[in-house]
């Protein structure tokens, strides 16, 4: 570009800021007191001059003992050994009890006052007395603490030994001294920059045409500053919701789209309506401590049993665990009331579907489908692939007509519509449905295949209890963050609730 033109488009800070840089680097605090400048105005100049190639920048960290709150204070005031030293040299000797009130110190201050005193050998206690001990160049002369205090702030590279040493002594003690990173910037002209810098630069180009001139014609004759479109300019980082609940918004969109109504319900649940009624038993591995969040001290309501027995969830749940419900023969062992009132921090949200069934027999809604995305807690390891937490999509279709080939149409649709075109179903086992499958999909960086969730139909023992006959029932629950991170880039679950902000700025919107 042409110099001349180039000096038409510079603004009024790069203006002043220019001509007070040299071929040697200057340090960015020293440019602002020279330009007159806040430090944020020439940091924003020098920004613009680095973009138009007129300055190069350097930067180096450094870490600096500053002044804490207590630090000015102590300093402007004296500090607490000074005020205690300072009234013995008046009094001769002070009660120990009394040197709270006869210093005008606190509890915190006449303690360090005394310890350091003591530490430093200039006083002595005999029968509760703190008596003088110290010689009198002793008292006259600064403790190392306070002259330290006056020569701050200080690179904590170039400290000397005695001040070492105050620095340790002072950062045991809150807020008088601070350490901290202070990032240092220096400038200085380029070749073309120093070129620039003597030439005549004008300051009154026309900033901007406002309605005022435009009214009075005065703009006519002036001559505006030129502004370059092809430089980069500071980001916009406009509010947005969390990439999770964008996500889960979708989903429910495509769940609402195919008919089914959303169900909802507290995290917090009872043992009974989390395992016990989904057929699962009291001696299982999940129902243990080190795979589910019991809360301590606090014992759930169950239903009350009601006089007809086949009526009664609770005994009919009793009776397919115990054995002798439609055939089946149970889990073969003596059920325990105490053990499903327990409460703990759902395990998946298919206690929801479990407490939306019973509803659905009050209500006779049949057909029923229903859905949910919700949280679920488990005390698993931490890995890339497993979290403590996690977001969980449930659904159930309750229809007497129901079959495995339509369980195997929703969640088909469901994952294309969610960008997946391409899933593995394989058979498995859980203990409430049967037939079962699961859903996996192939991770391109660890390379493996990745269970997303599990499905089935419920078996008679989950269903008769609910209705008092046996109906069918499609159900799932898959693991809805692990469906979202291929979308997001994501190839660890630790990152999805991190909240990183500058994550969280460059995350991409959901859009499918």
């Amino acid at each position: 570009m042409d110099e001349k033109l180039l000096v038409k488009f510079l603004s009024p800070i790069e203006r002043a800021t220019l001509p007070k840089l040299g071929l040697d680097f200057s340090d960015l605090e020293d440019v602002a007191k020279k330009t007159s400048q806040d430090r944020t105005t020439v940091l924003r100049a020098v920004g613009f001059l680095k973009n138009k190639g007129l300055i190069e920048m350097e930067s180096s960290e450094k870490e600096v003992v500053s002044l804490g709150i207590l630090g000015i204070y102590y300093l402007r005031k004296a500090l607490p050994e000074r005020v205690l030293l300072n009234k013995l040299v008046e009094k001769k000797a002070i009660l120990i009890s009394e040197i709270r009130n006869v210093c005008g110190l606190n509890d915190n201050e006449a303690k360090i006052a005394l310890g350091t005193l003591k530490r430093k050998a200039l006083v002595s206690i005999a029968s509760g007395k703190l008596s003088l001990s110290a010689k009198p160049t002793e008292v006259t002369n600064k403790m190392l603490e306070e002259l330290f205090l006056e020569k701050l702030p200080l690179e904590l590279d170039l400290l000397e030994a005695q001040d070492k040493l105050a620095l340790q002594n002072l950062k045991s003690r809150k807020d008088i001294v601070s350490v901290e990173n202070q990032k240092k910037i220096g400038v200085r002209l380029t070749k073309l920059g120093e070129k620039i810098s003597s030439m005549n630069l004008r300051k009154d180009l026309v900033e901007q045409l406002t309605p005022k001139m435009i009214k009075q014609n005065s703009w006519k004759g002036k001559e505006f500053r030129r502004y370059d479109l092809s430089l980069p300019v500071p980001k916009v980082y406009g509010g947005k919701r969390h990439f999770v609940n964008q996500a889960i918004d979708y989903a429910k969109s495509i769940w609402l789209e195919m008919g089914f109504k959303e169900m909802t319900g507290s995290k917090i649940d009872t043992g009974f309506w989390v395992f016990d009624t989904l057929f699962t038993a009291q001696d299982h591995p999940v129902r243990e401590m080190q795979d589910t969040f019991y809360l301590k001290g606090m014992e759930g309501k169950l239903p009350t049993r009601c006089k007809k027995k086949e009526d009664c969830i609770l005994f009919k749940t009793q009776q397919s665990h115990e054995g002798g419900i439609d055939g089946s023969k149970g889990w073969q062992y003596k059920w325990d009331e105490e053990s499903a009132k327990k409460v703990l921090m759902r395990t998946h949200t298919t206690s929801l579907s479990a407490r939306k069934l019973r509803e659905i027999r009050d209500t006779k809604e049949f057909p029923a489908k229903y859905f949910a995305i919700g949280k679920c807690f488990r005390n698993e390891t931490v890995d890339w692939s497993h979290g403590f937490e996690f977001n969980q999509t449930e659904g159930i279709v309750v229809d007497e007509n129901a079959n495995f080939r339509q369980l195997l149409g929703y969640l088909i649709q469901f994952y294309k519509k969610m960008g997946y075109e391409k899933i593995r179903i394989r058979p498995a086992y859980f203990a409430y449905t049967e037939p079962s499958l699961e859903v996996d999909v192939f991770h391109p960086v660890h390379k493996k295949w990745v269970e997303l969730g599990g499905a089935g139909m419920f078996r008679p023992e989950v269903t008769i209890p609910m209705f008092g006959r046996h109906v069918p029932v499609l159900a799932w629950g898959q693991g809805f963050d692990r469906i979202i991170t291929e979308f997001f880039g994501i190839n660890d679950l630790r990152e999805v609730y991190k909240n990183d902000i500058n994550k969280l700025r460059e995350m991409k919107f959901w859009r499918k």
